[in-house]
């Protein structure tokens, strides 16, 4: 498709464009993923908010909507890890993705069928540790990242990842177009990973009454809160996290409850299965008990927004971009509108070089 920017990571994933398409929890649906690879970038399901039995048949809509590779993105320390593995084999999903509280047992079970693991880090020493573990490849998130991040900008942490690892590295945080696509390998990464750019497509199961909230947003409404989970998260602020905000530490508690029962009947997962998941993530993230309480409620508070078609009542995790992007172009429209344009740009910048 687009031969000045075939990178390794396009051999890797076996895609035109070194462009992904994150797992988002109930934005990344087997129609968004299969329209998203078709157009020639990668997708990757999002499994995490899936009852792990109903993984493989998701696997199979996709499938049935296209014969490109995608990925699976998945967390390794919660309720049904294995079967959404076993599923991942069977099907012979080109990808795995996860991020929190690798297993170095669960990771050789999928390089050992063959699959490319790809974590998501947020700092230099985690993926130097993923790295070591088996990744094939790094998505490094910078702080311009949605949902959960931290505070070192994109560009500055990808450099620095790249010095440390020898795997290829997919710049994500801040991405929505070629000009950035080109930015990211002038870092030094093979490739970008788009979230908030992706859910602004018309493929997107979100509905507009939420995409509205987004398309609306500057870029001052997005910023990093903890209210949420007690971790810091990026999001388009809204009615929600000003109520949040203003609550005291018990009605934060009470609320975290609430949502904790309702995602173990939407998850299907059992008391002592969310348990072993909660004490898992309290010792590979080193929360406070606090923070573990409050953590059912991110998954139950996306729903809302994303499924749900609240933006009131539910919370809209964004990467900074959401406060450039006006439009919402189908995932053929965009990722071909990223390759023009980062070949433009390619072109333009060779200019600047002596001519021979």
């Amino acid at each position: 498709m687009a031969p000045l920017l075939h990178t390794p990571l396009c051999d890797l994933l076996g895609a035109p464009l070194p462009v992904v398409q994150t797992g988002m929890g109930w934005v990344a649906t087997p129609e968004l993923v299969a329209a998203v690879s078709e157009a020639g970038a990668f997708g990757f399901l999002a499994a995490a908010t899936i009852p792990p039995e109903e993984v493989e048949d998701a696997i199979v809509a996709i499938q049935a909507k296209t014969q490109r590779p995608f990925g699976v993105n998945f967390l390794m320390d919660a309720p049904g890890a294995d079967v959404i593995i076993d599923a991942i084999l069977r099907r012979g999903v080109r990808a795995a993705g996860y991020n929190r509280a690798p297993n170095a047992e669960l990771i050789a079970r999928l390089k050992e069928g063959g699959v490319v693991c790809m974590p998501t880090c947020g700092a230099v020493k985690h993926a130097v540790k993923a790295e070591k573990l088996g990744a094939d490849a790094i998505v490094v998130q910078g702080g311009e990242g949605g949902g959960h991040t931290g505070s070192v900008p994109t560009s500055l942490l990808v450099s620095q990842c790249v010095d440390a690892v020898s795997v290829p590295i997919v710049a994500a945080g801040g991405f929505r177009d070629g000009r950035g696509l080109v930015a990211a390998l002038s870092f030094g990464a093979a490739g970008v990973a788009m979230g908030t750019r992706f859910l602004l497509t018309k493929e997107s199961p979100v509905p507009q009454v939420t995409t509205d909230r987004y398309l609306q947003a500057g870029v001052e409404d997005v910023r990093v809160t903890t209210e949420i989970d007690g971790l810091p998260q990026r999001v388009v602020v809204n009615e929600l996290v000003h109520e949040l905000e203003s609550k005291g530490p018990l009605g934060r508690l009470l609320f975290a409850v609430r949502n904790g029962l309702a995602f173990r009947k939407a998850t299907g997962a059992s008391l002592p299965e969310l348990l072993r998941s909660a004490l898992a993530m309290q010792k590979n993230e080193r929360l406070t008990r606090s923070q573990v309480l409050m953590a059912a409620n991110a998954p139950m508070l996306a729903k809302t927004a994303m499924t749900d078609g609240d933006p009131v009542a539910g919370y809209l995790p964004s990467g900074s971009v959401a406060g450039v992007i006006d439009d919402r172009p189908s995932c053929a429209e965009l990722v071909a509108s990223i390759r023009d344009e980062a070949e433009r740009t390619l072109k333009e910048l060779s200019q600047l070089l002596p001519q021979a």
